[in-house]
């Protein structure tokens, strides 16, 4: 009855069914292993200590920003120039912007720092005069900002989008630095600015979807099984009525 798995077609099929469920279960476990290292990654994140608590350090050095600098403090001097307000950003809750100024670093760059979030209708207060030295975390340049505006256009001018030197570059005549840095002390009159975790770290959405992922390659591989018995089991009932007649011979 089961001599029809002989054949050249079904030699086809077993053969698509005897490499499709180990590299599912492969799939499956590798997606399973990624979810694994981000969830040990995240619990050795919790027991060491925070980026915000170590030690401040110059700019230059913690460039270009990664995981392992997002966050950290960093330290930088020169003059505070042209400013700008990044609207529609939320704190605690409440709507309101970004008050951020350009800081002509002594190197000749220019670093955007935030000074501080303002409540909607509020006023930016003015950037202090002179020489000044800024501390702040460290911050990569955003890829989308307000509302997904990756530029300058089509806003008020003196507002931003979003803090990158991409929607700098037409603005400011001086090279931007490709990161930006969030005062640990607000300005008078601001609201300090947390700094956002890092993109891909600890358990993101990301990480769930790797788990995601894992059960649909075991489910993948529990279908092919399944239409594989069903296949045999309607080729076995068709092969039995053919021997009791019930079947015509097919051509």
């Amino acid at each position: 009855m089961y001599r029809f798995l002989l054949t050249p077609r079904w030699w086809g099929i077993n053969v698509f069914v005897l490499l499709a469920i180990p590299f599912c279960i492969f799939m499956g476990s590798w997606q399973l292993g990624r979810f694994e290292d981000r969830v040990d990654t995240h619990r050795e994140a919790e027991r060491e200590p925070g980026p915000e608590q170590q030690e401040a350090a110059p700019l230059e050095e913690l460039l270009p920003v990664d995981k392992e600098t997002s966050g950290r403090p960093a330290t930088a001097s020169g003059r505070y120039g042209e400013q700008f307000v990044v609207p529609q950003r939320e704190l605690d809750g409440k709507r309101g912007s970004y008050v951020l100024t350009l800081l002509k670093t002594d190197s000749g760059r220019v670093l955007p720092v935030v000074r501080g979030w303002m409540p909607e209708g509020g006023r930016a207060p003015a950037a202090p005069a002179g020489e000044v030295t800024v501390t702040g975390a460290l911050q990569a340049s955003e890829s989308t900002g307000t509302d997904g505006v990756h530029s300058a256009g089509g806003l008020p001018s003196g507002q931003l989008g979003m803090i990158s030197a991409a929607s700098l570059v037409n603005l400011v005549p001086d090279d931007v630095y490709d990161a930006w840095v969030t005062l640990s002390k607000a300005d008078s009159g601001l609201t300090a600015v947390p700094a956002a975790a890092p993109e891909n770290s600890g358990l993101d959405l990301k990480a769930f979807q790797n788990l995601g992922y894992t059960g649909e390659w075991f489910v993948f591989a529990g279908f092919v099984l399944f239409m594989w018995f069903r296949l045999v089991r309607r080729e076995a009932e068709a092969a039995r009525d053919r021997a009791l007649g019930l079947e015509p011979e097919t051509v």
